[in-house]
């Protein structure tokens, strides 16, 4: 390829440590949680596991797709003060649809070579509280006049730009790349099967922090809280991951007709935040999570956005120098299984290097957050087999593609 695109090359960048919540399907347990103070918990946390004291941190970076709360304006300034960041660090909003939870990792990077030496990158999304909304009507109502409101959440599925929804790019590339109705199931079975497996050995648990009924009331700021469901004293775990079989997804009937995309072949709708610390690799004093080395960012069509990792990707061992066989694992976001076996298929990886561990399929896809799980698991994957190389890449809505290069900091031959 021409090598068009955003590349950001780190020389001394680490991701120290992650954390995430469980994530919960649309209307379950953390449905009426503020995004924010999901945030919030995440960052408090991942704090406290890496034993650093929030006045350290220089940089807030925190991204949040949907206007979940109505002081979502303050989300990244809100995270950071409730966490215990000195009051005079700033705080950044960042939003790239999909691959936000890695675009904060790409600036926390870029901003170590300004002067920076710990940034906080936090990613947090309430689906559930996407509003109903409407943009026409602040002049009032007139006599007689339609009255619009829409599901902001279902609506923001829909490209006018590609005149179709991200179901429908992802039949483009089914028809594209010949996908059957059965390979999706099959791949969207297997997510569900490894999720369910790796949940069952405890693997998802280092990874998550529990979420129950808390308070956060910092000196100086007024008190915010996280309150469950009546009955629900915490939340622990991951709730989209289940037991399914061929059979029953072969009877989920396609969203577009003659489609091979249905609900159970679709990353699920979700609510979860994640968190990450950021450092100089020079300046860890124990082995962090991952070196990062590098990031991209590239532009597809509209049309077929879901392709857009395949891209990414490409950049990424063209400006590295590396071979896609020196890439020991991938943790590519499974937005549409149509989707994440085309780009499967362009790049001609092996299932066994692919989403180990089940993926958005199972898990679901907290938009904002999805990135840092992706590299979460996959820092966690180099660590525990001792591999060198991993990439977590994402498809972004209105057709964009992200990749993230880390590098395995304890590995030994």
């Amino acid at each position: 390829m021409s090598g068009a695109g955003l590349c950001s090359v780190f020389d001394d960048a680490a991701i120290m440590e992650m954390v995430r919540t469980p994530w919960t399907d649309l209307g379950a347990a953390l449905a009426g949680v503020s995004p924010i103070d999901l945030g919030i918990k995440v960052a408090r946390e991942v704090m406290a596991r890496a034993g650093i004291d929030p006045q350290a941190v220089d940089s807030v970076l925190a991204g949040s797709m949907a206007q979940a709360s109505f002081d979502a304006y303050m989300l990244p300034r809100h995270i950071g003060l409730y966490s215990g960041v000195p009051q005079a660090v700033p705080a950044l909003a960042v939003q790239r649809i999909c691959g936000t939870g890695l675009e904060v990792l790409r600036q926390a990077g870029e901003q170590l070579a300004s002067g920076v030496e710990l940034a906080l990158c936090v990613g947090s999304e309430s689906m559930s509280r996407n509003p109903i909304a409407a943009y026409s009507h602040r002049g009032g109502f007139r006599l007689g006049a339609a009255v619009e409101f829409k599901d902001f959440l279902w609506e923001a599925l829909y490209d006018p730009a590609a005149g179709m929804d991200m179901i429908a790019t992802a039949e483009n590339l089914a028809q594209h790349y010949g996908l059957s109705r059965e390979q999706v199931d099959a791949y969207a079975l297997r997510s569900h099967q490894q999720a369910l497996a790796a949940q069952a050995r405890g693997w998802f648990a280092e990874e998550i922090v529990a979420v129950g009924n808390e308070t956060f009331a910092p000196e100086h700021y007024r008190p915010r809280s996280i309150r469950l469901p009546r009955g629900v004293e915490e939340v622990g775990q991951d709730s989209h991951p289940r037991s399914t079989d061929s059979a029953a997804l072969a009877r989920l009937t396609p969203i577009h007709a003659g489609g091979v995309q249905s609900a159970g072949n679709s990353c699920a709708v979700v609510d979860g935040a994640a968190a990450a610390l950021v450092c100089r690799f020079s300046a860890c004093t124990r082995p962090p999570l991952a070196r990062l080395l590098m990031a991209t960012a590239v532009g597809v069509a509209p049309q077929t956005m879901g392709i857009g990792p395949v891209p990414a990707i490409e950049l990424l061992l063209q400006r590295s120098g590396l071979h896609l066989e020196q890439i020991d694992r991938f943790e590519i976001n499974e937005a549409q299984a149509a989707q994440v076996l085309a780009v499967a298929n362009a790049l001609e990886l092996q299932p066994e290097r692919l989403n180990r561990h089940g993926g958005s399929i199972a898990l679901g896809h907290p938009l904002a957050a999805t990135g840092l799980r992706l590299v979460q698991t996959l820092a966690r994957q180099l660590r525990t087999d001792n591999l060198r190389y991993g990439i977590a890449a994402a498809c972004i809505g209105g057709g964009q593609g992200m990749a993230l290069l880390i590098e395995n900091p304890q590995y030994h031959r």
